[in-house]
């Protein structure tokens, strides 16, 4: 097995940079999940489409960044981190210079994927950190990039906001492409090269039969509401979903280089955490659909606070400035008391943000708080998984797994909103002409998402109280290239 431990000079500032270069392109990516936010009511009539068309804008980078995630970790592991790292940002760049020239859904649609494509940057982040940091630095530097997945899109909805109102729409996606290629320039000149690699020829069956399972899974997810639960599309799609997941399994642990090593990803500490992770992707989404509707409904409703799409990007920004701010003391607590402490923790404090929620949301200030404690808990959380689970992994696998650990916390977002959505459906008050959410509705909302952090809390609670070793690779698997 590769000696990971980095060169003596990247204890110099030097590794400081790195942190803050691979921190930005994680939380530039992650505001591509709220690039459009402000954007969706105006769609339809901006893109020309109907308005269940206009939401493929979402969807598509939804499902692109699902089935990029695990390939461009594998291929970071193979043929260099970094540059992985650049092919993805290049997608960015290209992705937001196309919607920033769309005027139609198609090519709105064509730009919207390329920008999902970048969602690898995170795990491949975390993985250079890994492969170039001592180990003194390891940890809080790896806990701020996990939590940029949160800060990103917390502070990206103000300003885009912010933009929305007071220029051409298309200015999003310009500025979206400016920082892109800001981050890009920041990486080719000081982030460098990892030198583990696996070697080997990467699994095109394997990469082919996980994006088809997953395309299958989340778009029957996003779209069930659209064409209902029980519609033949709905069924069929979760079908083949678990068809071909079986079958990829198969093939999976009969290949000799597989894309994702089940039996690495079945042990006990892999699998606890990446289940935990899909259960807090659950509770973390639940709050991004709750607190803004909330700020938005009609205060004529009794309950609804009538703010602008300003205000409520002003009042989630604190969550993810209190993301960041936990990161360093995430790092803190599983260095002295573990990872598996630090989770439980982070599960306990998204719970009591939930059940804050459910009795503290007549007034903008309650709000800011609900949504300040619920950031704190993921903060502390998702600092300790890329711990939990480089604790258990190989050198030479760290982008795989890391990737397939930010999967897991896509698709408990995915089938957060969609539990959300068919509760909010359901439960409504009539509204001159319209129905809206009722209050009922928000609390149960808010109460799933304090449920699914005790699950959480009781999915961490069976972690080993002392990591285990990292398994090593096979010998052929270690090749050292520049």
């Amino acid at each position: 097995m590769l000696d990971p431990s980095p060169p003596a000079r990247e204890a110099s500032p030097r590794a400081n940079l790195v942190v803050a270069v691979l921190a930005l392109a994680g939380i530039t990516v992650s505001l591509m999940q709220t690039l459009v936010i402000p954007l969706i009511p105006a769609l339809p009539g901006l893109l020309h489409a109907s308005a269940a068309d206009a939401t493929w804008a979402i969807t598509a980078t939804l499902l692109a960044g699902a089935v990029a995630t695990p390939t461009m970790g594998r291929l970071g592991d193979m043929y260099g981190k970094r540059r992985m790292l650049l092919v993805s940002l290049g997608a960015l760049v290209v992705g937001s210079a196309i919607g920033g020239l769309s005027d139609t859904l198609v090519p709105m649609v064509a730009g919207r994927t390329l920008q999902g494509l970048a969602a690898g940057v995170i795990p491949l982040g975390i993985s250079i950190m890994r492969d170039e940091l001592p180990a003194e630095r390891l940890g809080s530097a790896t806990a701020l990039m996990s939590a940029s997945l949160g800060v990103g899109g917390a502070l990206g909805l103000p300003a885009a906001a912010l933009l929305a109102e007071n220029a051409d729409w298309h200015v999003l996606f310009w500025t979206a492409a400016g920082l892109g290629l800001v981050v890009t320039a920041l990486v080719v000149a000081l982030v460098p090269e990892s030198p583990v690699r696996t070697g080997g020829r990467f699994d095109v069956l394997g990469a082919a039969g996980l994006s088809i399972a997953l395309v299958c899974l989340l778009l029957a997810i996003s779209k069930g509401a659209d064409w209902g639960w029980g519609s033949a599309a709905t069924l069929g799609l979760v079908a083949a979903a678990v068809l071909v997941l079986l079958l990829w399994g198969r093939w999976e642990l009969r290949t000799p280089r597989p894309l994702v090593d089940l039996r690495t990803s079945a042990r006990r500490q892999v699998l606890l955490t990446n289940i935990a992770s899909a259960v807090f992707g659950f509770a973390m989404f639940a709050m991004s659909l709750v607190l803004p509707q909330l700020l938005q409904l009609p205060a004529a409703t009794g309950y609804g606070l009538g703010r602008s799409m300003l205000v409520v990007g002003l009042v989630m920004a604190p969550s993810g400035l209190v993301m960041m701010a936990l990161a360093p003391v995430s790092a803190r607590i599983t260095a002295t008391r573990g990872p598996k402490t630090t989770l439980m923790l982070g599960a306990v404090v998204v719970a009591a943000g939930y059940a804050l929620g459910i009795f503290l949301m007549s007034a903008t200030w309650q709000l800011v708080l609900v949504s300040s404690v619920i950031g704190a808990g993921i903060g502390l959380a998702y600092g300790a998984m890329p711990s939990l689970v480089m604790g258990a992994v190989p050198v030479s696998e760290t982008a795989a797994a890391n990737s397939l650990n930010t999967l897991m916390r896509s698709i408990g977002t995915s089938v957060s909103s969609a539990t959300a959505g068919l509760v909010l459906a359901r439960l409504t008050v009539r509204f001159g002409p319209v129905d809206l959410p009722s209050q009922n509705g928000f609390r149960l909302v808010l109460g799933t998402g304090a449920a699914a952090a005790l699950i959480a809390l009781t999915v961490a609670a069976f972690l080993p109280r002392h990591p285990a070793p990292a398994v090593k690779s096979p010998e052929p698997a270690a090749a050292v290239g520049s």
